[in-house]
């Protein structure tokens, strides 16, 4: 089990450029979480390649503390337009 503020810290320590990170325990187990990122990283990434950014972020956590991880990712641009 894990809190999600050890989850947001990592991101934005193993992130470049994070402007926004919101984390959630989705059952209240610690273990499954839903995730949004806003990072500068991102830009010129497919979503396949931001995710990955992610999970490298989280390293070990991944498949252990963190069971399942849920992950809407974005760059500053496509976080703005959305507004």
């Amino acid at each position: 089990m894990i809190e999600p503020s050890e989850i947001e810290a990592r991101i934005r320590t193993g992130v470049e450029g994070v402007e926004h990170v919101v984390v959630r325990d989705l059952t209240g187990t610690k273990d499954h979480f839903a995730a949004t990122v806003v990072a500068a990283a991102f830009e010129g990434k497919s979503r396949v390649a931001q995710h990955q950014l992610v999970y490298r972020a989280l390293g070990e956590l991944v498949g252990g503390a963190v069971h399942a991880l849920a992950l809407e990712t974005h760059t500053p641009a496509s976080w703005a337009e959305r507004a």
